[in-house]
């Protein structure tokens, strides 16, 4: 193995453990009209420990993006939880390993249905990368601070 290919295959390998995405087909269900299938992906990076990244659309083309806290993802599992734009709560009645999202842009609304079982995996995951209660030594410090100029010293 040549030094080059040695560090590309040792640069994959940290890119993957500081990062999480799985793909799957969710359903879209609305009252009046049978479930969509979705292509749906979630997505955790150790550099934004806190949030959770869902995209859906097609398989090509473009998707449509809700960042939101992996807290709320992961007690979303147990019971409802959640305000304002996302709610998250375990589908009840004939789908007992679905996880309903629930996600409001201004008057509408839309029911995103996923497995409960790829959900569970998936944050599996994501904690052993950043356990929770770690999240904040993983941020980047500088970085944020650095938004907001220089400090005036008194």
């Amino acid at each position: 193995m040549s030094e080059r290919t040695a560090l590309l295959s040792i640069s994959e390998t940290i890119v993957q453990q500081r990062s999480d995405t799985v793909t799957f087909t969710a359903h879209v269900r609305s009252l009046d009209r049978p479930p969509i299938p979705v292509l749906t992906e979630l997505q955790y990076r150790i550099s934004d420990p806190y949030a959770v990244r869902m995209s859906l659309g097609p398989p090509s083309g473009p998707r449509v993006p809700w960042v939101f806290a992996r807290e709320l993802l992961s007690n979303g599992l147990q019971h409802a939880t959640g305000s304002g734009d996302v709610l998250v709560m375990p589908a009840q009645g004939h789908h007992p390993d679905a996880l309903h999202v629930i996600l409001k842009n201004g008057p509408r609304t839309a029911v995103i249905e996923l497995g409960a079982t790829e959900v569970s995996d998936f944050l599996r995951r994501t904690f052993s990368l950043v356990p929770a209660g770690t999240e904040s030594a993983h941020l980047n410090w500088d970085g944020i601070t650095s938004l907001f100029g220089p400090i005036p010293r008194p």
